[in-house]
């Protein structure tokens, strides 16, 4: 009886540590071309670590061998049905591996997967932003292009040889996967990691637009200056802001703003100081250790009209006030004036048209994103702009002007037509995101 605990105590010892196997391509139970890409990665909770990654492409049949815990090649099979398998071995004597079943197709795509963004590797915020191009040996093409966000999970496809599309993503990392499937029966794959919303200064704030914190402003031609004088009831622009209404809305409380008024093509400006100078929400960075550490931004919300052609047009700026320099992301949406999306040149003080319509639709919930950066030259980065599902990538570059202040705000705006026309615009789920 004795011996019982000293048997126990070795088969501890024997045991081996837990692992682990992550097969991020090929996909399980996906057809391929014959030249098939295999990217992997292993844990494991032996103190040692990984020995070594290997795939076997038939029993006892080692195709290919590496060391340490990660492993990234391409395998040339002839047509046919191979289950697989991708191992482990750590040097606590453990070892663990991930079935993949794949079907091998006669044709070589020679196919090839170009992703601009996001980069690999990255951290990105909520709303991940992925534009990929592929090309093809196949004659007839490429068929469509699709994202998988784990190994099995097809979160979005589209047919042809570009993608440019927004996926919302919860906190985590993530080892996606753009990939490309031609018309002979191929397929190419390019590996994406990105870590979502992992920066100790990254952070959402989420619904601003039930929230306080919003001071709205009259603009008057022909200067578009804020007016020191005027007030809500006018009689040169009149504005409102309602919060906490039913509908229409998504959240459960949109809120509505009004402007109006006597001066025609004036404008009412929105504003909130959400980090910094007048912190709304109760983070003024007085140590100054999140805004200079801040360089990517996404401006999510959701808007609403039942009388959009009255808008001149509608605008949406993201600010970062750090290090002295002043960082404004204008962005405005030209209805009556012609619909088009313009950005704002600082320095040049003008807005630069870029050919991308905006053409919101009444009546109608419209969803908007819109995704800059801070380059890490202290440049302004115009990334994108989607509405309703529609992506532009811009990549438009500006240089910053000289400030005091220090913060991080947004603006909401509304232009008046050539009559001045009353109009109202809802908002809601008005989602920003910093990282």
């Amino acid at each position: 009886m004795k011996m019982l605990p000293l048997f126990a105590a070795a088969l501890a010892i024997a045991t081996p540590a837990v692992a682990g196997v992550s097969v991020v391509a090929p996909i399980n139970n996906s057809n391929v071309a014959i030249s098939v890409q295999y990217v992997a990665n292993a844990t494991t909770t032996c103190a040692k670590g990984v020995s070594a990654m290997g795939i076997y492409t038939a029993p006892y049949v080692l195709a290919y061998t590496v060391s340490g815990p990660k492993l990234n090649t391409v395998l040339t099979l002839s047509p046919g049905t191979y289950n697989t398998v991708v191992q482990e071995w750590d040097n606590c004597g453990g070892s663990t591996k991930t079935p993949v079943a794949i079907a091998v197709t006669g044709s070589q795509s020679g196919g090839s997967v170009h992703v601009t963004a996001p980069a690999n590797n990255s951290a990105v915020g909520s709303t991940v932003q992925f534009v990929a191009s592929a090309t093809t040996n196949c004659t007839a093409g490429v068929a469509a292009m699709g994202i998988y966000t784990a190994p099995g999970v097809l979160a979005y496809k589209v047919n042809g040889a570009k993608l440019n599309t927004l996926l919302a993503l919860k906190a985590g990392t993530y080892h996606t996967v753009v990939e490309e499937w031609d018309n002979c029966g191929g397929a190419a794959t390019t590996p994406i990691a990105v870590t979502v919303g992992s920066l100790g200064n990254a952070g959402t704030f989420a619904n601003l637009h039930q929230q306080s914190g919003w001071t709205g402003y009259a603009l008057l031609p022909p200067f578009y200056n804020i007016c020191p004088s005027c007030v809500p009831s006018g009689p040169q622009t009149k504005w409102g802001m309602t919060q906490n209404l039913s509908s229409p809305a998504l959240s459960g409380k949109s809120t509505r703003m009004d402007v109006g008024g006597q001066t025609i093509y004036s404008d009412v400006l929105w504003n909130n100081h959400l980090i910094g100078d007048f912190s709304s929400q109760g983070l003024p960075d007085t140590d100054r250790s999140i805004i200079p550490n801040v360089h990517n931004f996404t401006y999510d919300v959701y808007f609403y009209a039942t009388d959009i052609g009255s808008s001149q047009a509608l605008e949406f700026d993201i600010n970062q006030f750090v290090n002295g320099q002043s960082f404004i992301w204008g962005h405005e949406c030209r209805i009556a004036g012609g619909n088009e999306w313009d950005i704002w040149d600082n320095p040049g003080q003008k807005w630069h048209p870029t050919g991308v319509p905006c053409n919101p639709v009444n009546n109608s919930w419209n969803h908007l994103v819109i995704q800059a950066q801070r380059t890490s030259d202290n440049h302004l980065l115009f990334q994108s702009i989607s509405l309703n599902g529609q992506t532009a990538t811009l990549n438009y570059y500006e240089t910053p002007t000289p400030t005091t202040w220090y913060g991080i705000t947004i603006n909401y705006q509304q232009d008046g037509n050539y009559k001045q026309q009353p109009y109202s615009i809802w908002l809601d789920k008005v989602t920003f995101t910093y990282w």
